[in-house]
C-alpha cells in the first residue's frame, strides 16, 4: 500500500503542557457544566456543606477572640485585686471553639468526599464515551496522528480534568465564601481595621502578578523540555540495540545533555520565582499586621473594642488573604481543567464513520463472491493511488495480490473491509454493495493473518479461543492441530495454559504467526486476508505456516498479499499490481509464459534467492 507518514505531535504524543489554556474557554466549559449538571443534587450538597464549613471555621476566631478578651480581664482584676480569672468561663468558650472546628472539619469531609465522587463519575463516564468513540472512528484518524496522543486523550488530560475539577471547585466555592464571611466578621469588630487590611491587598496582588508573569513562560519552557527529555529517553531505551551498533552514545548522550540544560535552566528560574510568591505575601501581610497592630492597640486604649477583637481580627487578616491566593491558584486551575476538558471534546466530536444502515444486507449464509468494478480511490482525493481497478472473484478462489511496495496492495483489503469507503466505483460481496452492510457486521466476514502478530498477556488458550470467545477446549486444540502448532505447544511447561508474557516474546516470530493462524482457523470466517503473513520468518517456519495457512484457507475465498512469490504459486489468480492499477492477471504458469512484469519480478526474486 501508499505508505501514509503519521503526524509528528511531539515526544510525549500530545501531553498537555503545563499552563496550557483552552482555545474555547467558554465552550469548553458549557460542555463541562453540561457533564457536571447530570449530579445537581450532589453539587448543591457539596456547595452546602463548603459553605458550613467556611461558616463554622470562620466563627473560630471570634470565640476564641472572647477567651482572649475573658482571660485578659482576669488577669487585669487579679493584678488590681478586685477579681479572679475565671478559668471556667474560658474552657467553656474553648470547648465551644473545638465544636465549631470539629463541625467545620465534618462537613470539610463530607464535601470533599461528595465533590472526589462526583469528579470521578465525570471521568468515568467521559473514558467511557472516549473508548465508545474509539471505535467509531474512521481508520484515518489513527493514521494520521502517533498513539500517544490519541492514548493521551484517554489518561492524561481525563485524569489532569478530574483531578482540577475536583479541586479548582472545591478551592473556588470554599475561598469565596471564606472571602465573604471573614470581610463580614472584619467589618463587625471594626470597619476602619478593616480598611487598612484591604488597602494592602491591591500591593500584594501586583507583585503576585509580576512574580506569576515571570514564572508563567519559565514552566512552559519546563513542561515543554521535561517531554523532550522524557520523549528521548523512551526513545534511546527502546532502540538500544541500534544505538550501540551504529556507535551513537556520544551522540545521544551530547542530545540529552543539550536538552537537560535548557530544563534545569526553566526549571531553577520557574521554581524559584515561584517559590518568591510566599515571601512576598507574607511581607505584604506583616506590614498589614504592624499597621493593624497600632491602630488596634489605640482602639483598644480608646475603649472602643476589646483586646480579644485585636486577636481575632489578626486571625481574620491572615485569612483573609489566603482566599485570595487560593483563588487565583483555583482559576489557573480552572484554566488546566478546560484545557484538559477541551482536547477530550474535540475527540469525541471528531467525524465518526457511519456504523449502521437503514435495512442491513445479512452476512448469514455469503459465499464469499466478491467483485471490485472500477474502483478509484485516494487517502487524499487529489492524491489516487488507485486508478482504475477492476476484478471478479468467485468464492472459495486464492486471491494473490503482487506487486512492488506501494503499488496499493494492502489499500485494496481495506477498502474491502470498509476501514475505507471508495472514491468511486464499488466492492460488492454476494452481489451486494459492501456500504449496504453494517461495518461490523461485514467485518464478522473476514479473517485476518497481518505481518505483525498480535498476541496478548495470558494463557496460549486463551489468545486462540481470542477468534471464537465461545469455543471449547476441545475446538481450540483441534484449531491448533490444523495450524501445525499443537505439537510445539505440547513442549512448552504448562502446554496450552502457559502464559504469554507482555509481548509474547517467551515465543518465537513464527510461533506467534502459528498461533494466529489457529485463531483464525477457529473463528471460521468466509473470507480469509492473510497480509505479508511468511515475510518475517525462515525458510523452514515458512514451509510450516504454508501448510497451515493451507488448511486456514481451505472451502474459503482468500486474498493473499505476498512478497516471496514462491509462496503463492498456486493461487487461482495472482493480480500483478502497480502504481495502484491491476496490470496483470492470471495463473503463476499463464503469467511466466506471458514474459511480463510478473515474470521479471518472479525471476529476479529466485535469482536473488539462488
Amino acid at each position: 500500500m501508499a505508505e501514509r507518514k503519521p503526524m509528528r505531535h511531539g515526544p510525549m504524543g500530545g501531553g498537555m503542557a503545563g499552563g496550557e489554556k483552552a482555545k474555547d474557554f467558554k465552550g469548553t466549559l458549557k460542555k463541562l457544566i453540561s457533564y457536571i449538571g447530570q449530579y445537581k443534587i450532589g453539587v448543591v450538597a457539596v456547595i452546602i456543606f463548603a459553605i458550613a464549613s467556611t461558616a463554622f471555621n470562620i466563627l473560630g476566631p471570634d470565640k476564641l477572640g472572647d477567651a482572649t478578651t475573658e482571660l485578659f480581664s482576669g488577669l487585669m482584676a487579679k493584678i488590681s485585686g478586685t477579681g479572679d480569672i475565671d478559668f471556667k468561663a474560658i474552657g467553656r468558650i474553648l470547648l465551644i471553639v473545638l465544636g465549631l472546628y470539629v463541625i467545620s472539619a465534618g462537613f470539610s469531609a463530607l464535601q470533599g468526599w461528595l465533590m472526589t465522587g462526583i469528579s470521578q463519575k465525570i471521568c468515568y463516564k467521559l473514558r467511557k464515551a472516549l473508548s465508545e468513540k474509539i471505535n467509531r472512528m474512521p481508520m484515518n484518524y489513527f493514521e494520521s496522528r502517533t498513539h500517544g496522543e490519541v492514548l493521551s486523550r484517554i489518561t492524561n488530560d481525563v485524569d489532569t480534568l478530574g483531578m482540577s475539577l475536583n479541586q479548582s471547585i472545591t478551592q473556588i466555592i470554599t475561598s469565596v465564601s471564606t472571602l465573604i464571611g471573614v470581610f463580614i466578621m472584619m467589618l463587625t469588630i471594626s470597619p476602619s481595621m478593616t480598611i487598612i487590611a484591604v488597602l494592602t491587598l491591591p500591593v500584594s496582588g501586583l507583585l503576585v502578578m509580576l512574580v506569576v508573569g515571570k514564572s508563567q513562560k519559565h514552566f512552559k519552557n519546563q513542561q515543554k523540555y521535561l517531554g523532550e527529555i522524557n520523549g528521548q529517553v523512551e526513545e534511546v531505551y527502546g532502540g538500544q540495540m541500534v544505538v550501540k551498533a551504529f556507535n551513537r552514545e556520544e551522540k545521544c548522550i551530547e542530545e540529552f545533555e543539550k536538552t537537560n540544560e535548557i530544563l534545569y535552566e526553566s526549571a531553577w528560574k520557574s521554581q524559584f520565582l515561584s517559590g518568591l510568591m510566599q515571601p512576598v505575601m507574607q511581607f505584604v501581610g506583616n506590614l498589614g499586621y504592624v499597621a493593624v497592630a497600632i491602630f488596634g492597640g489605640y482602639l483598644v486604649l480608646n475603649g472602643k473594642i476589646q483586646v480579644g477583637n485585636i486577636q481575632s481580627f489578626f486571625q481574620y487578616v491572615k485569612q483573609f488573604t489566603q482566599p485570595i491566593t487560593q483563588i487565583a491558584q483555583a482559576s489557573n486551575m480552572l484554566q488546566s481543567t478546560a484545557a484538559a476538558a477541551e482536547r477530550v471534546f474535540e475527540f469525541l466530536d471528531e467525524d465518526e464513520e457511519d456504523q449502521t444502515v437503514e435495512n442491513p444486507s445479512s452476512v448469514d449464509n455469503i459465499t464469499g463472491q466478491i467483485s471490485f468494478n472500477h474502483v478509484r480511490f485516494g487517502y487524499n482525493p487529489d492524491k489516487i493511488i488507485i486508478g482504475d481497478f477492476s476484478v471478479d472473484v468467485k468464492p472459495g478462489q486464492k486471491i494473490a495480490i503482487v506487486g512492488p511496495t506501494g503499488a496499493g496492495k494492502t489499500t485494496m483489503v481495506k477498502l474491502l473491509m470498509r476501514f475505507y469507503d471508495v472514491n468511486s466505483g464499488s466492492i460488492t460481496l454476494d452481489g451486494r454493495d459492501v456500504k449496504s452492510f453494517n461495518r461490523s457486521e461485514l467485518r464478522e466476514a473476514f479473517g485476518m493473518v497481518l505481518q505483525d502478530t498480535w498476541l496478548f498477556k495470558g494463557s496460549i488458550m486463551e489468545n486462540i479461543r481470542y477468534g471464537r470467545l465461545d469455543a471449547t477446549d476441545e475446538e481450540v486444540i483441534s484449531a491448533a492441530k490444523a495450524a501445525h502448532v499443537h505439537q510445539f505447544i505440547q513442549t512448552l511447561p504448562g502446554g496450552y495454559n502457559m502464559e504469554l508474557n507482555e509481548d509474547a516474546t517467551n515465543v518465537s516470530q513464527g510461533q506467534k504467526q502459528l498461533l494466529t493462524i489457529a485463531r483464525a482457523i477457529l473463528a471460521d470466517n468466509k473470507i480469509m486476508i492473510l497480509d505479508e503473513a511468511t515475510s518475517s520468518v525462515d525458510t523452514r517456519t515458512e514451509v510450516m505456516i504454508q501448510k497451515a495457512m493451507d488448511n486456514l484457507m481451505e472451502g474459503r475465498t482468500s486474498f493473499i498479499i505476498a512478497h516471496r512469490l514462491s509462496t503463492i504459486k498456486n493461487a487461482d489468480i495472482i493480480l500483478v499490481m502497480k502504481d495502484g492499477d491491476v496490470i496483470e492477471q492470471g495463473s503463476h504458469d499463464q503469467l511466466m509464459a506471458a514474459g511480463g512484469f510478473y515474470a521479471d519480478l518472479y525471476n529476479s526474486q529466485f535469482t536473488q534467492a539462488s
